[in-house]
């Protein structure tokens, strides 16, 4: 076992949370009891997922989307206070770290998903440095548009929407997860001959066919699946927990 405020100091200098300017609070989001044994990771805090860290015994949970955002109310109503009362009613804690999660160089989201796909980051790019771009894989013919979104559809087992640019050979490949869509620009600018991130809005297909560069939306759930589970793991090394990363199904 460890204490709740161990874990919570680790991960807030593993993390560096208090560089980044973020979307909601990262850290403890929930207090629980003060001693962890079993942690749980996931995606996001769902209803779903903290019913299966119920039934899984854990004591704490850790996602990358957690309950609280930018622009709520701050009442608990509805889906928020079923999350909250189940959280409270097991004493379990919820940990959640939402652009820290995507950042780290080893065990983020980013670095992750890399990993997955056989990219090496050598450089960074974007507002706050989360977006990464490194070398084309190396394979037996030369990488285009088309030959990575296969690539990415059999190691996400999901298949891209593919916006393939001018079909250049593929030299330099930069790659955020998630929402990142807004960070297709700084990715040209940084050499980018492709860009993968999660997410699709209507300007990147215009982009994509006016400089050439190719667009991947690999799917937002699909591209942030390897951060928690990472981060899980290595608090279980270091802390002696017991820790299991729980999938909740989600298409997005």
């Amino acid at each position: 076992m460890v204490q709740r405020i161990e874990i919570e100091a680790h991960l807030a200098a593993l993390l560096a949370v208090d560089r980044f300017k973020d979307y909601g609070p990262n850290g403890l989001q929930v207090e629980g009891k003060n001693r962890v044994q079993t942690l749980v990771s996931g995606v996001t805090a769902s209803l779903a997922l903290i019913d299966a860290a119920i039934a899984a015994g854990a004591d704490a949970i850790l996602v990358h989307h957690g309950l609280f955002w930018r622009g709520q109310d701050g009442r608990l109503t509805g889906w928020l206070r079923e999350r909250v009362a189940r959280l409270l009613a097991h004493d379990i804690s919820l940990f959640a770290y939402h652009l820290p999660l995507d950042a780290h160089a080893e065990l983020g989201n980013n670095a992750q998903l890399g990993r997955q796909l056989g990219l090496a980051a050598d450089a960074r790019f974007g507002e706050q440095d989360l977006g990464f771009i490194g070398a084309a894989p190396v394979g037996p013919a030369v990488w285009d548009a088309r030959v990575l979104a296969a690539h990415v559809a059999e190691r996400l087992q999901r298949s891209p929407v593919l916006l393939p640019g001018d079909g250049r050979p593929l030299h330099r490949v930069a790659w955020c997860t998630g929402g990142a869509q807004g960070y297709f620009e700084a990715a040209i600018a940084a050499g980018a001959d492709a860009f993968l991130t999660g997410e699709i809005s209507e300007p990147q297909a215009h982009i994509a066919r006016e400089t050439g560069v190719a667009f991947l939306a690999c799917g937002h759930h699909a591209t942030e699946r390897y951060g928690a589970p990472a981060v899980g793991a290595h608090l279980a090394e270091h802390f002696g927990l017991a820790h299991q990363f729980i999938e909740i199904e989600n298409p997005a």
